[in-house]
């Protein structure tokens, strides 16, 4: 199908994008474009206002800041699988991002539109809930922090506001204790994942602390699996107690009832494979 008409707009800076989004109440963001473009074409968006903000260089970059590692919202998914501080200080972001989709969408995707676009089947929002990230968004009164706990809201809502854009994910250093796996069960190399299983911890005493469990595809949000990361603490089986508290979807991918039971798989072999490592 062809979009409906639309003025078209190239923001220069943040600033300017800000304003351009204050502009008109429906205005809409394009950055990748690989969740937006296809609501376009059918229709399901219907802005009047569309603003480009994928030449914003300022916005495209991976950085030390100490205790974490900085990424630019407008870092393409290629650039944070192959950048050697992620490799070096959280393989798990750097190991996700190379597993998204396919090469023509890991060179054009972006990790601020996977997260502002707020898809709970996607990867790299459940990878930044486990990892306690923050995400810094801009707007008309500066930039402000959000945990990632507190960002992702609802099917494809998220803390940040229409006039609002995201900016910067900051995700912690994992040190040489760290252990890290990220599995995901899906019915063709490209597709969503039918459920997706992050799974990150610290070694101490012969065990584990600090467990994280996040869940793709089990609720309108990514999930953190408490009582899978208590077990996990406690040396029992997580993947029994994994299905508490979410609420998985029916769709085309699988009912509730197997992804209920998909998830008690993929959280045993992601905390396998972790405390493997």
């Amino acid at each position: 199908m062809i979009p409906a008409p639309f003025d078209y707009e190239v923001a220069g800076s943040v600033g300017e994008a800000v304003s351009l989004l204050e502009s008109r109440e429906d205005s809409k963001l394009l950055a990748g474009g690989h969740s937006l473009l296809p609501l376009l074409r059918l229709r399901f968006a219907r802005p009047s206002l569309l603003i480009d903000i994928g030449r914003l260089d300022e916005l495209s970059y991976v950085r030390d800041a100490g205790s974490s590692i900085a990424i630019g919202a407008l870092t393409r998914h290629h650039d944070v699988a192959t950048s050697e501080l992620l490799q070096e200080h959280n393989p798990l972001v750097a190991h996700v991002a190379g597993l998204i989709g396919d090469p023509q969408v890991r060179h054009r995707g972006t990790i601020g539109g996977s997260l502002a676009h707020g898809d709970p089947a996607s990867d790299l929002p459940a990878v930044v809930l486990a990892l306690d990230a923050e995400i810094d968004i801009a707007g008309r009164d500066g930039v402000r922090t959000v945990a990632a706990g507190d960002f992702f809201r609802g099917v494809f809502e998220t803390a940040a506001g229409p006039h609002e854009l995201v900016t910067e994910v900051r995700v912690p250093k994992l040190t040489g204790d760290h252990v890290w796996s990220y599995l995901k069960f899906r019915r063709r190399a490209q597709d969503w994942a039918t459920v997706g299983v992050a799974a990150v911890a610290r070694r101490s005493n012969g065990g584990v602390a600090e467990p994280a469990i996040s869940l793709v595809s089990m609720g309108a949000t990514p999930l953190r699996a408490g009582a899978s990361e208590a077990a996990w603490a406690a040396g029992s089986d997580p993947g029994a107690a994994a299905g508490e508290g979410t609420d998985p979807p029916s769709d085309t991918n699988g009912s509730a009832e197997y992804r209920s039971h998909l998830v008690q798989v993929l959280v045993r072999r992601a905390v396998e494979e972790a405390s493997a490592r």
